[in-house]
């Protein structure tokens, strides 16, 4: 109950530091540093999920799995800079930019490396780090798109730093504890599962952001 709460507290923060009043077209345009933002799998409609259960095979770290529940509190994510770098909250995150994406509930980071995926036996995608949310280099994904920026209304690849490979859905679906879930995993071929698109979230935007405070945060 005290994650969920937590939650909220964060969500409701970004909000009031994101101007309310921020034109319509602002808000459709560009996925941006700092901003609380659900992925929706293109291929299978899911949304990129995680929650405190750790995986029984592989690394043992807390799963990743992807969800058809738009609701889900344990869908949302945080777009970071890589680890030891700063990024301008609400500046637009850049293709070919290298992210942290951290999970808002248990504050750990979307992680990958050479274990075996539980369902598929692709590359296996897990949730990584310290209360803090700091972890190591397989926390760094490439956001590849076309253009110059991460655009709202259109679909991009997150390939993994570490190991060249791409974030996807396997289409395979868990049992109990996490019945009904999809598995996440890297594949190594840039395929139509691997397509995610920004969904719900908060948005931040450089205007609104300097228009709340003079300060730049380090992420």
């Amino acid at each position: 109950m005290t994650k969920y709460l937590e939650t909220i507290f964060y969500l409701v923060l970004t909000a009031i530091v994101c101007n309310i009043g921020v034109t319509e077209g602002a808000r459709a345009q560009y996925v941006t540093c700092g901003s609380v933002l659900k992925l929706l799998n293109v291929a299978y409609n899911m949304r990129l999920h995680s929650h405190d259960v750790k995986y029984g095979t592989g690394s043992g770290q807390q799963s990743v799995t992807a969800t058809e529940i738009q609701e889900d509190v344990n869908s949302h994510w945080v777009i970071k800079a890589k680890t030891g770098r700063q990024c301008e909250r609400g500046e637009p995150v850049s293709c070919g930019d290298i992210i942290r994406l951290q999970h808002v509930t248990t504050k750990k980071n979307l992680h990958s490396h050479h274990f075996q995926s539980p369902l598929s036996g692709n590359q296996e995608v897990s949730a990584y780090g310290d209360d803090q949310g700091e972890g190591d280099t397989g926390d760094h994904w490439e956001v590849i798109c076309s253009g110059e920026f991460w655009r709202r209304d259109s679909s991009v690849k997150l390939k993994h730093v570490d190991t060249d490979s791409y974030l996807a859905v396997s289409g395979r679906t868990f049992g109990r504890p996490i019945n009904g879930q999809m598995e996440v995993m890297a594949m190594s071929q840039p395929r139509r599962e691997g397509e995610w698109k920004a969904a719900e979230g908060i948005f931040l935007h450089a205007n609104e952001v300097k228009s709340h405070s003079h300060a730049h945060t380090e992420l």
